[in-house]
């Protein structure tokens, strides 16, 4: 189940709520990343909270986000955390018209800082420092979809 209804949070979203007109798919998550070995870490994470991970280069996600819309989406910024940046206005135009900040977004950055530090607070939810662990993703991946 991903992630609480924002109008109210007792009630979970159903799948027949839309981000953008497209149907969201509130099982899967989209791991972004040009690295192959970081998203296969990050789906292992993703897999742990019961949800299924869809992995994607930068390249290829835009055509992934446009048959449906995960519950969330998991960038990799990479080394210089510009590798998705192609990405964020697709996401941004999503969650503008869903009216519900759907799909969820978080950002693997290398260095520490918060959505508004970066300047996409519109785009991102949340940002999680590099190394890549359980320890430090787990827990937020499970607050965005209201675990």
């Amino acid at each position: 189940m991903c992630p609480a209804n924002p109008d109210d949070p007792a009630k979970p979203l159903k799948p027949a709520d839309r981000a953008g007109g497209l149907p969201t798919d509130f099982s899967k998550v989209l791991v972004v990343g040009k690295s192959s070995i970081n998203r296969v870490v990050v789906s292992k994470i993703v897999e742990k909270s019961g949800l299924k991970p869809i992995s994607e280069s930068p390249d290829t996600a835009g055509k992934a986000l446009s048959g449906h819309v995960p519950c969330a989406v998991i960038l990799d910024g990479g080394a210089d955390n510009k590798d998705c940046d192609g990405l964020v206005s697709g996401i941004d135009a999503l969650r503008r018209a869903s009216g519900k900040a759907l799909p969820s977004v978080i950002l693997l950055s290398s260095r520490t800082g918060t959505p508004e530090s970066f300047g996409l607070s519109s785009v991102i939810d949340a940002v999680v420092a590099k190394p890549i662990t359980p320890e430090r993703l787990q827990p937020v991946i499970d607050r965005l979809i209201g675990r």
